[in-house]
């Protein structure tokens, strides 16, 4: 179910005709445009997707006599249909507005060009109807990467955030994180409504990142491109020192690149976080550091 204010507002429609619903059915970033259907092909009508009307199917519409142009109506709003939406600022007729008020479904519209509008709402929907998980962490954008940070409480992560913030970068959640999987390869995350831009750091209380930093150091969304998990320095724990071996974390089914950052006094995490940000992005382009200099050591050796 879709939220249908939440609809209209997203794609910023217009309600040409009201309805009492507050949900609407839709399970798939998926559309109809009935142009078969209307003029009376019904075998495989896709009922359930929100239907589009635009240019040809108005045009059809308009140029039928108008008891004929009833009955094509009345068949078509037969069918379950969870909207109409009308493209290209077209006015629908008196018997398309009395037929969905009578069934109460939504008939909505919008100027924009049909083509165009499909593929904002293919987006728009497909991250309505994404998966959505909550996490205890810190996400931030580091030179185009997004960082997201994690930790037992305490552990420095609103501290390393907000020096990076000092440092350029920009904010996007602090303490709870809003993560959608967008697709099976992609985690996009945000912060809550409520909670936006405020960060809370202990012996101060909470601030206002976009109030104190200006609407350069926040970021409403991101996607998730690595993880790092902060932790207290354990002297009985053997850490990786070369960076050969690739360690990964699963968040709803994703694989995201992940390290782990030992924590003790004067351990500068903000310039570490920079580099494993910096690192990660010579990665993908096919470069690491620990093979070139794994490379070196062999070479040498066969010499």
């Amino acid at each position: 179910m879709v939220n249908l204010k939440e609809l209209v507002d997203g794609l910023n429609l217009d309600v040409l005709s009201p309805s009492t619903k507050t949900q609407i059915p839709i399970e798939a970033a998926e559309f109809t445009r009935p142009g078969l259907e209307l003029s009376g092909y019904y075998e495989h009508f896709a009922s359930e997707r929100p239907q589009i009307i635009g240019n040809v199917e108005m045009g059809y519409l308009m140029g039928l006599p108008a008891n004929e142009r009833r009955k094509k109506l009345e068949k078509f709003f037969s069918y379950e249909v969870p909207c109409v939406i009308l493209c290209r600022g077209h006015v629908p007729p008196q018997e398309m507005l009395e037929l969905a008020k009578a069934r109460n479904i939504p008939v909505l519209g919008t100027k924009r060009a049909t083509t165009d509008f499909i593929v904002s709402a293919i987006m728009f929907i497909s991250r309505l109807l994404a998966p959505h998980i909550t996490m205890h962490a810190v996400l931030i954008d580091v030179y185009g990467i997004g960082v997201l940070i994690t930790g037992e409480s305490g552990a420095g992560k609103s501290e390393a955030a907000l020096e990076l913030v000092k440092r350029g970068h920009q904010l996007v959640a602090d303490d709870v994180v809003d993560i959608c999987r967008v697709n099976e390869n992609r985690l996009t995350g945000e912060a809550p409504e409520t909670i936006r831009f405020f960060m809370e750091i202990r012996g101060i209380g909470i601030i206002d990142i976009r109030q104190m930093y200006g609407v350069g150091a926040v970021m409403m969304s991101k996607s998730i491109d690595m993880e790092i998990h902060l932790e207290n320095w354990n002297e009985q724990k053997e850490y990786d020192r070369l960076g050969l071996d690739e360690n990964y974390t699963t968040i709803m089914g994703v694989k995201v690149p992940s390290i782990t950052v030992p924590v003790k006094p004067g351990r500068n995490l903000a310039i570490i976080i920079e580099v494993a940000a910096r690192n990660l992005s010579l990665k993908r382009m096919g470069y690491s550091a620990a093979r070139e200099l794994d490379k070196r050591l062999t070479d040498m050796m066969n010499q």
